[in-house]
Parts: C-alpha cells; structure tokens; sequence
C-alpha cells in the first residue's frame, strides 16, 4: 500500500492498511494509525502522530517546525485525531515548549489552506473551512465551525458549538453556543441550527438565549450582566459554562451586538 515512489524513513511507526501515494515523503519518528490514506506530495515531517482511518490530501504539510523565533528545537509533536480529513495544501505546524504539541482531535475537517501554527489545540468534530488562519497557541472547542478566510489572533479561543462567520477576524475569544461575525467581532446570536444538530432541546436552546440576551442584548456592563445570569438564571452546565468561560478569557471576550454596531 505505500507506493514505490513514496519516500518513506525506515524508522516511521506504519500501521497495517495504510495508503501512501506516490512523491510523499514521510521523515523520521512519525507514526501513522491503521487504514490512514495519504495522497501525493504530501509532506508529514519528524513528531508527527497520525490517527487511524484519516484522510490527508495532496499538498499537506503535517508537523513542520514551528514559524517562531523563539522554537530552539525542542522535541515536540502534531497530533491528528482519528478521522480527520486533512484537505489539499493544509499546514500544521508542531508545537513549542510552550504545550509541546499542536492537536487536531478525532473526526474534524481541516480545508484546504488552512494553516493551524504551534500550539494550537483543536477538539473534535470541528469543521474549519477553505483558507483559515490560527496563529500560534489558539484554542478551537469541540463542534466549533470556522467560516472560510478567517483569522483568529494567537492565544484566542473559540468556545463549542460556536460559529463564525466566514472572513472574520477574530481578535477576541468566542463563548460558547454563539453565531458571530460582523467587523468588529459581534455576537449575532445563538448557534439554533447547530445546537440542534448536535442534541440540544429547544428548551435547552432556549435556556442558551436567555443567558446570551443578558449578556450581550440589553446593552449592560458585562460584569453586572455575569452577576445577573447568576443570579436570576437557574444554575446548568451550560449556564456554567458560558460564566467560566467569560470569567477566564484572558483577552476578553467578543462585543454584544448593540455595542457592535
């Protein structure tokens, strides 16, 4: 299954059932999981960790060094998840000292372009579209959708079950359960048609929305807001959830859709 004219080092770890197209080259201390295929012109460089039944497409490059000037060589890694498709001219960059790994989790979709730099961290079942742009140290949650030619700005995070608008910049960290988009990042709502898909009731959705109009909707002071979707709202992991999370962002989080007009 590993084409003659594939370049593959002697040491990488393949497993049984695992296609490897012509004109790829896999280097030194990579390991790639049963029934993986990959396509041709692929590049999978040393510290990569490739899942099983995954799909990467012509043109990927999987675990090069990272594009800091602070990466002193440090043995570190790029792990992808099991089924993940990698689509065609994907670069993920392996990590720093900082997390000593980037990860992709288990059944995602990376398009094609994408660049996911150092220590990213993204969860499972995300789908990121043509053309997005992660730099170093992001965080993409579980579910999240990355609208196509965005860019989120390094340490930012991106909550589940969010989605985001294609051609954002996304300079702030996203909650939980929203739709966002608009320049500058704005709250447009909850994420309905998502949450559905993925479970929720249209009473849990609904409970989602009364968090989200306090904070974001009447135009109050964020921290009086928290304060009273503490109080007023009846305690929930989602509600829970969408606290800590705001309490927690570092770089502050997205502006409600009155003040992002």
């Amino acid at each position: 299954m590993i084409h003659q004219l594939a370049s593959v080092d002697p040491s990488a770890r393949i497993a049984e059932n695992v296609t490897i197209d012509p004109f790829t080259m896999i280097h030194k201390d990579v390991e790639i999981g049963e029934g993986t295929w990959i396509g041709s012109n692929v590049t999978i460089y040393p510290g990569a960790r490739i899942g099983k039944n995954c799909r990467i497409f012509p043109g990927a490059v999987i675990s090069a060094i990272p594009q800091d000037l602070k990466f002193d060589g440090e043995e570190t890694l790029a792990i992808i998840g099991d089924g993940t498709t990698i689509r065609e001219c994907v670069t993920i960059n392996r990590g720093t000292k900082d997390k000593f790994k980037t990860e992709v989790g288990s059944n995602c979709l990376i398009m094609a372009y994408t660049h996911l730099a150092h220590d990213c961290i993204v969860g499972n079942q995300v789908i990121i579209a043509n053309g997005v742009q992660a730099a170093g140290h992001v965080t993409i949650q579980d579910f999240a959708r990355i609208g196509g030619l965005s860019a989120i700005h390094q340490f930012g995070i991106v909550g589940r079950n969010v989605m985001i608008e294609g051609g954002s910049m996304v300079s702030k960290d996203v909650p939980p359960f929203v739709k966002a988009g608009r320049y500058p990042l704005t709250y447009e709502g909850v994420n309905a048609v998502g949450l559905r898909r993925n479970g929720f009731s249209n009473e849990k959705i609904n409970e989602i929305q009364d968090i989200y109009r306090i904070l974001f909707i009447h135009n109050r002071n964020l921290g009086k807001a928290l304060e009273m979707v503490e109080k007023e709202l009846p305690s929930s992991l989602e509600r829970d959830e969408i606290l800590t999370f705001i309490r927690n962002s570092e770089r502050g989080v997205l502006k409600g859709f009155n003040n992002g007009k």
